[in-house]
């Protein structure tokens, strides 16, 4: 036999047994690929079913009002229409909106939330859509929009009645499935993004007075909820107390706490101008303000437009006269200090302001800590 065939078949052979051995280790990296996918796509629907039912939860309450959001919640979820939550702050707008997504087709693709009221004009444009780098002073890079962030998903735009006019007609625009351009770019970029706006503004007297769309309003209202306030299903707050309750005791590591009666009944005839959010803030200053096993009556300390007035009336001129809205400020902020025995975490958290803010304050007003007694 000749030697160099022989030396080809070796070679043949040789070559066929290490094609085989890639073919398995393929096949193995394959199933590897395949089985990480499912575990990603596993992880990612155990995600978004943790969340919804954390949602779910939230969303309690049997009164007819509740009842009835839930059920509008659902047929809204079903549909891809561009949706309006309608409701006054505190009510949980942004809420209905994850439940919307997580109830929703795309319950696996990005919710992404931006409030219109939190940024200028030309930094919401460029929160929106993006801006390339050196489309203006301070653009050191490339910045992906919240448009493109949420492509796939869900794009909650809270308090969009704050959105600047200037601003109303691109944003329209990708609404209505046309693609857009960051800020600086000439690049059109189209996303599959379905949008869910809220406010508690008067969107139709703002469209009379022409600082908002007609079309761009229109547009938002295909899809809308109203959101109950506290008072309109006051039914539910013995429930919502006590979850929240719960809720606080867990996230901070205290012993579990009961509602006494006489505190059930005083959050019960509150009016909760506040709403949900005001009710959530009450529970958690009375747990970290509590001392016994059960938060009493007292540990319910209530501020709101309602309580203020019981404090100015005991002064016949402020009750008479008008007074600079920075004395209400001052006397408000220190009173809420005091509520708190000057617990500047606590005051902040009541008064809707982040610390920062309330140092500021402190420092604009002269307010101090009162000295201790020696």
């Amino acid at each position: 036999m000749d030697s160099s065939k022989t030396l080809d078949v070796d070679a043949l052979e040789y070559t066929l047994a290490v094609a085989d051995q890639f073919a398995i280790t393929l096949d193995a990296l394959s199933q590897k690929d395949l089985l990480t996918g499912e575990l990603a796509r596993a992880t990612d629907q155990n995600r978004s079913l943790k969340r919804l039912l954390e949602i779910e939860s939230d969303l309690i309450g049997d009164s007819p009002a509740m009842q009835t959001l839930r059920d509008t919640i659902g047929r809204v979820a079903s549909s891809d229409a561009t949706a309006l939550v309608r409701g006054k702050s505190g009510v949980g707008k942004e809420l209905v909106a994850a439940a919307i997504h997580f109830n929703s087709n795309r319950r696996d693709g990005p919710f992404v939330c931006l409030n219109c009221a939190a940024l200028t004009e030309s930094l919401l444009e460029s929160e929106l859509f993006g801006h390339e780098r050196g489309s203006f002073t301070g653009a050191t890079g490339k910045k992906i929009g919240k448009f493109e962030q949420a492509d796939g998903g869900t794009l909650f735009l809270d308090e969009v009645g704050e959105m600047p006019r200037s601003i109303q007609a691109k944003f329209l625009r990708v609404l209505e499935g046309h693609p857009f351009e960051r800020v600086g770019g000439n690049v059109d970029i189209k996303v599959d993004v379905r949008v869910v706006a809220a406010t508690n503004r008067d969107l139709e007297g703002a469209v009379e007075e022409s600082t908002f769309r007609k079309d761009l309003f229109f547009r938002l209202q295909i899809l809308e909820l109203q959101v109950p306030a506290l008072r309109e299903h006051a039914a539910d707050i013995p429930a919502l107390a006590s979850y929240f309750l719960v809720r606080c005791c867990q996230r901070i590591g205290h012993p579990q706490l009961k509602l006494s009666g006489e505190a059930l009944n005083r959050l019960a005839n509150h009016d909760w101008p506040g709403n949900v959010r005001e009710l959530r803030n009450v529970i958690e200053r009375a747990v970290v303000l509590s001392d016994g096993p059960r938060i009493l009556e007292q540990d319910i300390r209530l501020i709101s437009t309602s309580e203020p007035k019981a404090w100015l009336a005991e002064d016949p001129m402020l009750s008479y006269q008008a007074v600079p809205i920075e004395d209400l400020e001052r006397d408000h902020i220190a009173k809420t200090l005091n509520w708190t025995n000057w617990n500047k975490r606590e005051a902040s958290r009541v008064l809707g302001i982040n610390r920062s803010t309330l140092d500021r304050k402190l420092e604009r007003y002269g307010i101090h800590p009162p000295q201790s007694e020696s």
